[in-house]
């Protein structure tokens, strides 16, 4: 019979994606004031693997990952998305619903990296409050890798680079 244990907690990640430095900065401070210190704060890179969200945010845009220093139980996926759509919502082009910001919330663990969507999909489960999880990368042979839906700014090599250098961070943590 299975026995149910506590969960390890988890470190919290941030993909943000913006065309602004300024509103990058407000917006990963509404983050950090919710969430705790920063711990790893990657240096932005263009954002050119796809056009998905030129015609929301328009051309020219950056992606940055960073890392907070604190930990969460895993359940709380869910409400960490929710706080990330409200904190979208106060980065809006003026009279529209179009952000100027993108935050795509997750997960650290040391065996993946899971990310919330408010979209479902096949490979997607819900996880409370109209919200879905996804295991975007997981840990083999000595680094994330990626799996069939994984985004391309996330399977970027540098990107990876980033992720096992959180990792370290998190296992050093715990």
């Amino acid at each position: 019979m299975a026995v149910i244990a506590p969960y390890k907690p988890e470190k919290i990640i941030c993909g943000f994606l913006y065309g602004s430095e300024a509103d990058y900065q407000s917006a990963k401070q509404n983050m950090s004031a919710e969430y705790g210190p920063i711990d790893l704060e990657s240096t932005p890179f263009r954002f050119e693997h796809t056009s998905y969200y030129n015609a929301e945010m328009g051309s020219g845009l950056f992606r940055r990952f960073v890392s907070f220093e604190n930990q969460v139980d895993p359940s709380l996926l869910s409400k960490i998305k929710l706080f990330a759509m409200d904190t979208e919502s106060q980065f809006l082009y003026e009279g529209t619903s179009k952000r100027r910001v993108n935050i795509d919330p997750g997960l650290l663990s040391e065996p993946k990296v899971v990310l919330a969507s408010a979209k479902n999909f096949s490979h997607r489960i819900c996880i409370g409050s109209g919200i879905w999880a996804e295991v975007t990368l997981r840990y083999s042979g000595n680094t994330f890798t990626t799996l069939e839906w994984t985004y391309p700014d996330y399977a970027f090599p540098e990107s990876i680079k980033i992720f096992n250098r959180i990792r370290e961070i998190y296992r050093k943590q715990l």
